[in-house]
């Protein structure tokens, strides 16, 4: 049994971020964390249950750079275009410049993780109508966020990207996945963290986008 942070749940819910300075991409993970945290995911609810989740452990460095390489490709094009405003005193536009240099950074050293996880759900919803849509993404969401809540708890971290999608079929046809029959639904590094010592983050209070009933702008 791997050792554990014994964190409460409410503590592991709230501590859990996306982390990407804090990457510790020189300390070896034993594939039991990675393995262990997957069957948590396991446990989390699906559409009909029909768990049509599989889940791409990526470990090669070849491929891990080949990889890296198209999600920087595309991370650069993001990076240059003119991001979100926000009203002086809001918490997303204090934290944007921290949020902008982390992700370069790990779009830098995408590479160094020691594995690259891709969660995959079986359909293609290029042509889903909305609901099916929601239902699709709806079982795989919460397995991926029970894998990260996981991880968190093992001393681990990750951050849930989805720029690579670009190229989701090139990475598929890298990896050997049918795309036909299979979506990606992000990428995530997983490494060790620097410290545990993870804080709740700055979150517009809730009851300022609650509605009761009817929906109030």
């Amino acid at each position: 049994m791997s050792e554990r942070l014994n964190l409460t749940a409410d503590e592991v819910l709230t501590t859990t971020r996306s982390v990407r300075k804090r990457l510790d991409f020189d300390r070896p993970v034993p594939r039991e964390l990675i393995t262990e945290s997957l069957d948590i995911a396991m446990q989390a609810p699906t559409g009909s249950n029909r768990q049509g989740w599989q889940w791409m452990v990526v470990e090669d460095q070849d491929k891990k750079k080949a990889i890296a390489d198209y999600y920087s490709d595309n991370f650069n094009r993001y990076a240059a275009t003119p991001g979100a405003e926000y009203k002086d005193g809001d918490v997303r536009g204090e934290r944007m410049e921290k949020v902008r240099t982390s992700a370069q950074y790990l779009a830098d050293n995408f590479h160094k993780s020691p594995y690259m996880v891709i969660p995959l759900i079986e359909g293609r919803p290029d042509d889903y109508p909305i609901m099916a849509q929601a239902g699709l993404w709806g079982s795989i969401l919460p397995a991926v966020w029970s894998f990260m809540l996981a991880l968190r708890e093992r001393g681990l971290g990750s951050a849930w990207t989805t720029l690579h999608l670009q190229y989701e079929s090139e990475v598929a046809e890298l990896l050997g996945i049918p795309h036909d029959r299979y979506v990606q639904a992000g990428l995530f590094p997983v490494a060790y963290t620097k410290g545990t010592d993870f804080k709740l983050a700055s979150r517009i209070p809730a009851t300022e986008l609650t509605h009761w009933d009817t929906f109030n702008a």
